[in-house]
């Protein structure tokens, strides 16, 4: 496997992933509450904290070419209708140490709110306890997985060019 890599600034999310959110239905959050339905399907989430790094690569943005993991039709939660969800190994770089974490992608053709838009990368990683927001990261991702192009480019192009 090839890594690309992209730096980043992390960014306030919405606080549903985690729970910690104002306005989240989910008080436990919703990676707490996916976690059992993902290792189900043979994804062990326990490694990572039960919350988002949500990571704005602009002005780059990045498109899944082959996710380590889709999973389709996902019911985790009986107040929504299911969901599609990708995931793909990658690795967080800050303050010169790196963290073996995972790309978290809930599609947005089936993800009810909380949109996420394609130059940020919502990241598991383990419980990282100095990082904060405006945190400078380096991400590196499977060149299989994940392309990156400048937000100008054509998303379509880039995936027909991989």
């Amino acid at each position: 496997m090839n890594w690309i890599a992209v730096k980043g600034v992390v960014k306030p999310g919405y606080g549903v992933a985690s729970g910690q959110g104002d306005n989240t239905p989910y008080p436990r959050g919703s990676i707490a509450m996916q976690a059992p339905f993902f290792q189900q399907l043979g994804l062990d989430l326990t490694p990572y904290f039960s919350g988002t790094l949500n990571v704005s690569i602009a002005p780059h943005q990045f498109a899944f070419i082959q996710p380590e993991y889709a999973f389709r039709q996902v019911k985790w939660y009986a107040e929504t209708p299911p969901e599609d969800f990708s995931f793909s190994p990658c690795r967080l770089i800050f303050q010169e140490k790196t963290y073996s974490s995972l790309i978290y992608y809930p599609h947005p053709d089936t993800k009810p709110q909380h949109f996420q838009d394609r130059s940020t990368l919502e990241i598991l990683a383990p419980l990282i306890p100095s990082i904060a927001y405006n945190s400078i990261v380096k991400i590196e991702l499977s060149d299989r997985a994940v392309k990156i192009f400048h937000g100008g480019e054509s998303e379509r192009g880039i995936a027909n060019n991989k």
